[in-house]
């Protein structure tokens, strides 16, 4: 039996690297219709964006995309997520994925397996990762590595190196680890509904200040939070105005 889930797409008209960005036209529809669209082939019982501007919530109305208003003065899709989920009611146990505003090429097959990898591990919050296999990869600060524990579980989630293999790097072997295999995190993630009003509540943590990774905040407060490991990389989102021409150029 499939994982009963909602999808909730966080969206803002804001954006440093790439303005209007929800808004962007992506082969005749704008890319929070996109996002929409591939969610919806998902197993997700409802797909809901949460907008803070009535220009997307607009653009989602035409293309039949149901919207949720929320405030603009949020700093992360986490907290625009618990206060969508107020706004439509959802019960505590509601499993909700957190599909973000920039990703038109997400598989829909990813969506599920990370709500179900939550259900299954029992855990308030899940993510996804997949293997990593170059090496610049893995020291690149800009590739979000996690380690796992014997339950499927993050341990921590770090810019540097982890695990770190320390007997290849002292015989100056360029090489990766093989037990455990690097893993890099992919930024989707699964909540209960009740989770994100708490998680929402949380203060922050010196880790997440130190590395910028706000999931960081979860397991500093003592929650566990589950990792589906995945085969292959999920394609790129986009942030940047080449990323743009070349998500354009596949859907043309």
């Amino acid at each position: 039996m499939k994982t009963p889930f909602v999808v909730i797409i966080p969206a803002r008209l804001s954006s440093s690297r790439l303005p209007r960005k929800a808004l962007a036209d992506i082969g005749g529809k704008p890319m929070i219709v996109r996002v929409a669209e591939q969610a919806a082939r998902s197993g997700a019982q409802r797909v809901v964006a949460a907008v803070d501007h009535e220009e997307i919530a607009q653009a989602c109305r035409v293309h039949g995309i149901e919207v949720v208003m929320t405030a603009d003065t949020h700093e992360s899709g986490s907290t625009r997520l618990a206060e969508a989920a107020r706004l439509l009611n959802l019960p505590p146990e509601t499993v909700v994925v957190n599909v973000q505003g920039d990703e038109p090429l997400i598989d829909p097959e990813l969506i599920d397996r990370t709500a179900a990898v939550l259900v299954a591990n029992g855990a308030p919050m899940a993510t996804a990762a997949h293997e990593i296999h170059d090496f610049d990869d893995f020291f690149n600060p800009n590739v979000v590595k996690v380690i796992l524990n014997a339950q499927g579980n993050a341990i921590y989630f770090s810019r540097a190196p982890i695990p770190y293999p320390r007997d290849m790097m002292r015989d100056q072997r360029n090489e990766l680890p093989d037990s455990p295999q690097p893993l890099r995190h992919i930024g989707i993630y699964a909540y209960r509904a009740g989770f994100l009003q708490q998680f929402e509540a949380m203060a922050a943590s010196p880790l997440e200040s130190v590395e910028s990774l706000e999931q960081l905040r979860v397991l500093w407060h003592g929650h566990p939070i589950a990792v589906e490991i995945t085969e292959t990389a999920p394609a790129a989102g986009v942030d940047t105005q080449e990323d743009l021409d070349r998500v354009r150029a596949l859907f043309s």
